[in-house]
């Protein structure tokens, strides 16, 4: 499985971005998936995940209480491509976005959960 993350970029605070995640090598459909950020300094710690499909137009998501509200996961079965919709950015969301993916059904806020990840995007909320 590859993954490649794309849309980082500088933005002020207020401003929004979408990041997106290319994926390869294996049935997009049969992953759960998660987006994750590191901080310099920092942990990697947990943004969104969102199941893998089901036949349902409904899918499960999960949110870091930081970003409920402002960031909205989904995913492009059609497409291979899962997408970030950051909303409202502030400076503390300035980070490296990573994407993941997981051979399960249901996606987790734990690090060591997923199998496969992207190099990152570098997303920085300054004014």
């Amino acid at each position: 499985v590859q993954l490649v993350e794309s849309g980082g970029g500088l933005v002020q605070p207020g401003a929004s971005l979408r990041l997106s995640c290319a994926f390869s090598g294996r049935t997009f459909s049969t992953y759960s998936l998660g987006w994750f950020r590191q901080a310099p300094g920092q942990e990697r710690e947990f943004v969104a995940a969102i199941s893998r499909y089901t036949g349902s137009i409904l899918y499960s998501t999960l949110y870091a209480d930081s970003v409920k509200g402002r960031f909205s996961i989904s995913r492009a079965n059609a497409k291979d491509t899962l997408y970030l919709q950051m909303n409202n950015l502030k400076p503390e969301d300035t980070a490296v976005y990573s994407c993941a993916a997981r051979d399960s059904a249901y996606g987790s806020r734990r690090v060591n959960d997923y199998h496969y990840w992207g190099q990152g995007t570098q997303v920085t909320v300054s004014s």
